[in-house]
């Protein structure tokens, strides 16, 4: 089936738009908070701004996404919505269910479970299904295809579950869609995301660290500084196995750790008890992709008067508010939007869906909605 694009000239500039475009970013990537949190609807809006812009703009999904519903819950959802001159970076066995017209550009000999990924340029407006490379390293491999092959700005398509694409070893910024679908009222809503920004939004630490431990994400492991700066440990360890080797330190006069790869509960368990014995421990990670932790660990942790600091921080260019939930307890979007932007002080928080609407009214009636 073919659809008819809406009329690009009717398309109005959103200050979303406004704020990915100015910034000249390369590669943007889209995480909801959870399912149903309108992730879809916020890159198909950032699409659809794109091709009213006149932007080159290259698609890819970490993992498989784009289907017609959800493969955790079953309810219906909203589809991709390409336009032509996309460049779409897909699995082989996706394309056999283009519901658009397409072109084969280029291979990128990088398999998945679905076959190869493969780079199309569309030809029309539609619905697409999208599965990428899962693995960071194939992630940047194929944001580098499309590059090559003429996007401007890659969009990635975010998983469950998962967030390293939001890293900014491989996005520049990213757009946080949270909505009703996480469950409880609008603050219990609020709360949820404020836990979800307070990690994802560790501060990036300062020049002096960050040189100070350039080899650790560099070449990768764990390095250790007492409090003068002198190195008592540096190797290109495992970071599942840096806990015990952490505590080994815990009589030393630890100042600065910096770990390389993921933190999950053992491996934060023994930064802790550093932190107890080393009030004024920092502890620099990656970003703050890289933490398996709840937000409250993070709070106590600093309540030790430790400091947790990401060698590089993460762009949070947006958040976007989806106030429908298919399981029910929807809220009134200008009453979430309200709340939301008065909870995320700093941030910019939008609802496409409203801002599209409120425009529209204005078009009928020539007044502000």
């Amino acid at each position: 089936m073919e659809f008819k694009h809406p009329n690009l000239s009717n398309i109005k500039t959103s200050p979303l738009w406004q704020r990915i475009h100015d910034s000249g970013m390369q590669t943007l990537a889209v995480m909801g908070m959870t399912k149903n949190t309108g992730k879809t609807v916020a890159m198909n809006h950032v699409l659809a701004q794109a091709a009213a812009g006149q932007v080159d703009i290259g698609l890819t999904s970490i993992g498989r996404d784009g289907e017609d519903r959800d493969q955790v819950f079953f309810n219906p959802k909203p589809p991709i919505m390409v336009w032509p001159g996309n460049l779409v970076a897909t699995a082989r066995e996706t394309l056999q269910r283009a519901k658009v017209r397409w072109k084969l550009i280029d291979s990128t000999q990088i398999d998945s479970p679905m076959g190869e990924i493969l780079v199309v340029k569309v030809l029309e407006y539609g619905e697409m299904e999208v599965a990428g490379a899962s693995r960071g390293s194939d992630q940047l491999k194929v944001i580098a295809r499309l590059r090559q092959c003429g996007a401007s700005l890659v969009i990635l398509d975010g998983a469950l579950g998962r967030s390293h694409h939001a890293s900014p070893a491989i996005a520049d910024g990213v757009i946080l869609a949270t909505g009703a679908a996480i469950g409880g009222g609008i603050q219990d809503v609020i709360r949820k995301t404020r836990d979800r920004l307070g990690i994802l939004g560790i501060k990036q630490a300062d020049d002096s660290v960050k040189a100070q431990c350039e080899a650790v994400f560099t070449q990768g492991g764990v390095g250790i500084w007492d409090q003068d700066g002198k190195t008592l440990f540096l190797e290109e360890i495992a970071t599942l196995n840096a806990g015990a080797k952490l505590m080994e330190f815990i009589d030393a006069n630890v100042g600065t750790i910096a770990v390389s790869g993921a933190v999950g509960r053992q491996l934060w368990r023994a930064l802790s008890s550093l932190a107890e014995r080393h009030p004024a421990l920092t502890v620099v990670v990656a970003d703050g992709t890289k933490l398996f932790i709840e937000n409250t660990d993070l709070l106590i942790f600093q309540k030790l008067g430790a400091k947790l600091v990401g060698y590089r921080g993460i762009n949070l260019t947006g958040i976007t508010l989806n106030p429908f939930s298919p399981m029910g307890g929807s809220f009134e979007a200008a009453e979430f939007l309200d709340v939301a932007k008065n909870a995320f002080i700093g941030y910019d928080v939008c609802d496409v869906v409203l801002e599209a609407t409120s425009d529209e009214k204005i078009k009928e009636t020539g007044e502000v909605a």
